[in-house]
């Protein structure tokens, strides 16, 4: 027993070593694109893939984040102010993007915009609030990743999304309130029905736009994949 152990043991550390050894090559021709580098780890992301040598595609919110960063890095570094509530902004950063990457794609997109806002009870906010909110750590991320998503797709690169640990919070708990969260296999309910997701499936996929069809075709549609 103590031998089987022992072997685990020495095949998971090698296993670790091995891949701790892998390197990425021709980095100085992959394309990354980071929100969110006015602070946070936005910035030091930025500064150490550019000292990689990775061609590092970074938006700030404002001018003034954006000229410090320059000054700290290199000059691969590109710059673009997007502000991730605005539809016009991630329109135009995503037509920016592209004019840089071309047909290389872009081999990672890092969704790390952030807002500064004090962690209070939630009933110390208003629907405002939460409107805010949503609006930068969901709807931000949605819109800009699926702006994005054929570039990455290109590259068959990969999608990061930084999230907070404050969303773990159990404010109630000082009430003695008990919070849960259940997570569900997968049971048989109307909503998990064939019927129900053939459905839906079927709705999504009558109002795919004609390039969204193209690109998954009815092969994709019928293979089951989803």
């Amino acid at each position: 027993m103590w031998l089987y152990l022992a072997v685990l043991v020495g095949l998971y550390y090698l296993l670790r070593w091995y891949r701790e050894r892998q390197v990425v090559s021709l980095l100085q021709d992959k394309f990354v694109f980071i929100t969110g580098c006015d602070s946070g780890f936005g910035n030091p992301l930025a500064r150490q893939l550019d000292l990689r040598g990775l061609r590092v595609l970074h938006a700030c919110l404002t001018e003034q984040g954006a000229e410090q960063l320059r000054n700290q890095t290199s000059d691969r570094l590109e710059t673009v102010i997007l502000d991730v509530t605005k539809t016009e902004s991630i329109t135009a950063a995503t037509k920016w993007v592209k004019e840089h990457v071309r047909d290389r794609g872009l081999w990672g997109l890092v969704n790390n915009t952030a807002i500064s806002m004090s962690t209070v009870p939630s009933v110390w906010l208003t629907n405002q609030d939460f409107v805010k909110i949503l609006d930068v750590y969901l709807l931000g991320v949605i819109k800009v990743t699926l702006s994005l998503l054929s570039l990455v797709r290109k590259a068959r690169g990969r999608v990061v999304n930084v999230s907070s640990v404050t969303g773990r919070v159990k404010e109630l708990s000082y009430f003695g309130v008990k919070e849960e969260m259940i997570v569900p296999g997968y049971f048989k309910t109307f909503v998990t029905s064939p019927e129900a997701i053939s459905r839906g499936l079927q709705a999504a996929w009558d109002q795919a736009s004609s390039e969204v069809k193209e690109l998954y075709a009815e092969t994709f549609l019928a293979s089951g994949f989803f």
